[in-house]
């Protein structure tokens, strides 16, 4: 699923990142690599979406985060 789509409080797997070659370098070195865990902090519907990754806060655009694919690591915490 997209990351938009994955419940505020819950830990995703980034599975992969389906976007050209500039935004997926950018987004690696930001730490979003696939494989990877990392903590949905808070959703604002079509808004951006922020995130958790490595103890660092990220704000992601609603069309970046529609391009990360996640999957369910565990529900809300």
């Amino acid at each position: 699923m997209p990351l938009a789509f994955a419940p505020e409080g819950s830990l995703v797997r980034i599975i992969d990142i389906m976007a050209g070659r500039g935004l997926t370098r950018r987004l690696i070195e930001m730490g979003l690599v696939p494989g990877s865990v990392i903590k949905v902090v808070k959703t604002m519907g079509p808004g951006p979406i922020v995130i958790e990754v490595k103890g660092t806060r990220l704000a992601l655009g609603h069309g970046v985060s529609m391009k990360i694919l996640v999957e369910l690591v565990e529900g809300r915490i």
